[in-house]
């Protein structure tokens, strides 16, 4: 499946970053509220739980880019239990900038990516 949005309408940000109005509809994709972090400095429009990997998939994978490869295996299986999430998501991006927040550290291996991939019909 392909996007039906302009690529450029979904971004990526770290939940520390300071917000901006460019990032449009800011939706934290995590499990675990950001250290630290308060409610009106993470400036959040949603809070998707649900679509985040599993307590035990997070606690497999801890962050180890050795294991990236089949982590990803494993979320997107779980994110195919969360179609109706992932189609509304795809509908905000047709008319606005949608912003998935994240907090993990690393930036290239972490379960946004992969989110964005899925929302963006990428299959790798």
């Amino acid at each position: 499946m392909t996007a039906s949005f302009p690529a450029s309408h979904l971004r990526l940000k770290r939940a520390y970053e300071p917000p901006e109005s460019s990032d449009g509809v800011r939706i934290l994709v995590d499990r675990l509220w950001p250290r630290g972090v308060s409610k009106e400095k993470a400036s959040l429009d949603e809070w998707e739980k649900d679509i985040a990997p599993s307590t035990e998939l997070r606690k497999w994978f801890g962050h180890d880019p050795e294991r990236w490869a089949e982590f990803q295996r494993r979320y997107r299986a779980e994110l195919r239990e969360h179609d109706d999430i992932l189609k509304r998501i795809r509908a905000l991006a047709k008319s606005h900038t949608v912003t998935l927040v994240y907090s993990a550290h690393d930036e290239e291996h972490n379960d946004a990516v992969v989110l964005k991939d899925v929302l963006l019909g990428r299959n790798t």
